[in-house]
């Protein structure tokens, strides 16, 4: 295998039982038992034991009980059946165990920071520091080694599709992409930057008009932007477009690909076959946002109507002023306590709701709801309704005796932002939630423009999205009812990427941009190589970007995509190992032609 070893010691099994081999790694752990010493050595691939026997020979017996946690060793000996009744179910190796007939110290270790052979609760700040011992431990190889067989398999099954992996370049011109550009100073040309691609949009859409037809990249992105858990300052996705095709041919494949890929890597999983097309106002109707969980109900529906010819004035008064109600319904959960109605309330307010309204439909669990009446129904509000609105809005929520329904009344975003989180609380609470199945959906039917605080146009996704063909007349008269060719892929409540079939036409770009309020000058100066190039015979084409980063951190269980990077930086951006970002010298900063402001 290599001059230092000839296996790796997670891959020693039965059929090596009586073969001479090395091995060498990392010590897990030693145990002494009064004469013979065991070591569990560590490498990529797994443990082994390894047994040192005096009477074999002292002097490796006598290296041996120098040995500690973290020392590299490498050790020369026989593969053994382990005694019968000391075997070990938990090891791949467990049946094995390699009788020592040499060994030899490699390198001596420091005690480390914290334990890497226990899978313990650890500071991050303290992990991130120590990133390269953070690395060793098991669950971070596991994590490591599935994210490289995610890009091996993408790469393989792109490839055996016509794909045509390309490079594109990382020192780029700054364009509005959605976030802050990264910027880099250039020496040679004094007061202009280069800009850190946040994707490779404008790049691929020009391979396109090169005739590649179809074009990948596990391309690395840049965004100044507040890190979150799903969200890194640098990161990976896979960039994808192709020539001549509709919205269909570009979902089919992301379908195909990512079916496949789980059920190959993770055939432990199930995937939702085939992926449901939901519309963007479906989805924020029935899930309050636009990448919703669909392991589990909990949908939410719309009661303004009904409380709208209610007494209840304080949701008449918010429904008065353009606000919405809505709610939905907790199975099984009408006797919930008064503090734990407290914490719902709570966690509503946290979110942004004034308030949260409760009612319990008290009963014989399963029985018909036209028995409900006021008097069956805990709930403040129960007296400002008839028994017709309680048996009206329990069917629209899909409810039934026994359930508590939870409802919000504010201004539409606050309540679908509220009861979206709320929901997914809820579901965590009763373990609706099943952690080996996998979601996936697109969502469509996105409006190509919205307007922001001030009141004016911003792309729904980015400028280069196509409006949707029988729309563009809309373009002239009324750009906020113009409809996207744009969709999302989302799986379990993360959105997994955006695409769009792009604008191919100069005239239509152009007309985008004005609408988004850039001057001819500024086009011009930001995307003419853009504008001229679709002058050259631009096809159709369109793509997808999915986040490697995100999905791999959903396909190992974990809340944060810092656990699926190998050097990741903090929620603030820091690299603590390499303590980063950093001062630099003033002669640096004179060859870059910059001075910092002493503000």
């Amino acid at each position: 295998m290599t001059a230092l070893r000839t296996h790796y010691c997670g891959d020693l099994r039965k059929e090596h039982v009586g073969q001479e081999v090395t091995i060498a790694g990392w010590v897990n752990r030693r145990r002494d038992h009064g004469g013979l010493i065991f070591i569990d050595l560590r490498d990529r691939e797994g443990i082994v034991q390894a047994v040192f026997n005096p009477e074999t020979s002292a002097a490796n017996h006598s290296i041996a009980n120098e040995l500690r946690n973290e020392y590299v060793v490498q050790v020369r000996g026989r593969v053994s059946l382990r005694p019968q009744g000391t075997d070990n179910r938990n090891l791949s190796t467990g049946d094995v165990e390699l009788v020592a007939e040499g060994v030899e110290i490699l390198n001596r270790a420091k005690t480390p920071p914290f334990y890497i052979n226990e899978e313990i609760e650890i500071e991050e700040p303290l992990r991130l520091k120590y990133r390269y011992l953070d690395l060793r431990r098991e669950r971070m190889q596991r994590n490591i080694i599935l994210r490289h067989r995610v890009v091996k398999f993408i790469r393989d099954f792109l490839d055996a599709r016509g794909f045509i992996e390309i490079e594109t370049p990382v020192l780029i011109k700054s364009t509005p992409e959605g976030a802050r550009d990264y910027l880099v100073p250039s020496r040679i040309h004094a007061g202009k930057f280069y800009a850190l691609p946040q994707s490779p949009q404008q790049l691929k859409q020009l391979l396109m008009v090169a005739g590649y037809d179809r074009y990948f990249q596990i391309a690395r992105c840049f965004r100044d932007e507040d890190p979150r858990a799903d969200r890194q300052p640098e990161f990976t996705q896979l960039d994808l477009e192709m020539s001549f095709v509709d919205e269909d041919d570009v979902l089919n494949l992301t379908e195909e690909l990512f079916t496949s890929l789980v059920e190959t890597i993770m055939p432990q999983m199930r995937v939702t076959k085939p992926f449901p097309r939901l519309s963007y106002a479906e989805v924020m109707e029935r899930y309050g946002n636009d990448k919703p969980d669909l392991r589990f109900g909990l949908e939410l529906a719309d009661l303004s109507d009904i409380f709208a010819s209610t007494e209840f004035s304080v949701f008449r008064s918010v429904i008065g002023e353009g606000g919405k109600v809505k709610g939905f319904a907790a199975p099984d959960c009408a006797n919930y306590s008064r503090s734990q109605l407290a914490e719902l309330t709570e966690f509503v307010r946290s979110h942004g709701a004034k308030g949260l309204l409760t009612m319990a439909l008290e009963g014989e669990p399963g029985g018909a709801l036209t028995d409900l009446t006021p008097d069956n129904v805990r709930s403040v509000v129960a007296k400002f309704l008839t028994a017709g609105q309680i048996v009206e809005i329990t069917k629209r929520l899909g409810a039934k005796m026994g359930d508590l329904l939870l409802i919000v009344a504010d201004k539409p975003k606050i309540v679908d932002v509220v009861l979206s989180s709320l929901r997914s609380e809820i579901a965590q609470r009763l373990g609706l939630i099943d952690p080996n199945l996998l979601a996936f959906a697109f969502v469509q039917d996105y409006p190509l423009f919205e307007l922001n605080d001030a009141g004016q146009w911003e792309p729904m996704h980015h400028p280069f999205t196509a409006p949707r063909s029988e729309d563009m007349a809309l373009l002239d008269t009324d750009p906020g009812k113009v409809g996207a060719r744009h969709y999302d892929f989302v799986c379990n409540g993360s959105e997994i990427s955006s695409g769009s079939i792009r604008i191919h036409d100069r005239e239509v770009q152009e007309k985008v941009f004005q609408i988004l309020g850039y001057s001819r000058e500024e086009t011009q100066e930001r995307f003419g190589h853009l504008l001229e190039a679709l002058e050259y015979g631009a096809p159709p084409h369109g793509g997808i970007a999915p986040g490697i980063d995100r999905f791999v951190m959903i396909l190992a269980g974990e809340e944060n995509i810092r656990e699926v990077i190998a050097f990741p930086k903090t929620q603030s951006a820091m690299d603590l190992m390499l303590n980063s970002p950093s001062p630099v010298s003033l002669e640096q900063l004179r060859e870059l032609h910059l001075k910092l402001s002493e503000d």
